[in-house]
């Protein structure tokens, strides 16, 4: 979002296609129709959901699990939608088409119920949230009612970083652990942002440029490799019906 943003911001909205009834819900051409024309005034994001608020109405824009904004590229198999600008073309690509390119006259209600977004989370407000909770943390983090932007990398980095076992109860999180918790979900998303996400499979920015954080996992794909920090080798099993990565040996429950 944050390679896209300065290229719409502004612009107007000259001419929409769109490609997939699984992608754009709101049936293809009333969304064409409606979109056609808006000017674009804002890009924000909370969490993984994209908002880009038009002079009438909202884009909503979800990248799902292979969605990809660019900006300017060439149309090709996989796009699902062409959002044409004065200044260029705006396209979503996504391969498995689980995103979403949608408008909405305001704000729905499911988004609504979103939890706010991780960055913008002080520790007061995590811990109060985290006191309302059970379950196994890994699978709260996962939980986008619960705070927004935690993808299934970054919950394993962040408990790997805080030496928090993915399976540990919500309930046995001392204030003290929690405080650690919510520094390295902070350090983990920024240093994330930093070297533009993790591009593991096909993940490019709005510029075509792949990511670079995936070469600074410390546990996230690489089930089998030595720990970072004591050598044991990082293990692989299944918390929230998500592959999780973690070290034994450093992260107790």
């Amino acid at each position: 979002m944050r390679s896209i943003a300065p290229h719409i911001a502004g612009r107007t909205i000259e001419q929409v296609e769109l490609y997939s009834r699984f992608v754009t819900r709101g049936g293809l051409k009333k969304t064409a129709r409606q979109l056609a024309g808006r000017a674009i005034q804002k890009v924000w994001r909370r969490g993984k959901n994209i908002f880009i608020d038009l002079d009438h109405g909202v884009l909503y824009v979800h990248l799902g699990m292979t969605g990809k904004l660019l900006w300017d590229s060439h149309p090709g198999k996989y796009t699902r939608a062409i959002f044409s600008l004065e200044n260029g073309s705006l396209l979503y690509d996504d391969i498995r088409q689980f995103g979403r390119v949608e408008y909405f006259k305001s704000l729905p209600k499911f988004l609504q119920r979103t939890g706010p977004d991780a960055l913008s989370l002080v520790f007061d407000e995590f811990h109060t949230r985290l006191l309302k909770r059970t379950g196994q943390i890994k699978a709260l983090l996962l939980n986008q009612s619960f705070i927004a932007g935690v993808g299934n990398i970054y919950a394993d980095e962040t408990l790997f970083a805080a030496s928090i076992h993915p399976k540990t109860q919500v309930a046995r999180i001392s204030k003290m652990r929690a405080e650690k918790l919510h520094k390295s979900l902070l350090e983990v998303l920024h240093q994330a942002i930093h070297h533009r996400g993790s591009s593991v499979s096909d993940y490019v920015d709005g510029d075509g440029e792949k990511g670079a954080f995936q070469t600074l996992h410390a546990v996230y794909g690489r089930a089998g490799q030595p720990c970072p920090r004591c050598g044991a080798p990082i293990r692989r099993i299944v918390v929230a019906q998500r592959g999780t990565h973690y070290c034994a040996r450093c992260q107790r429950a």
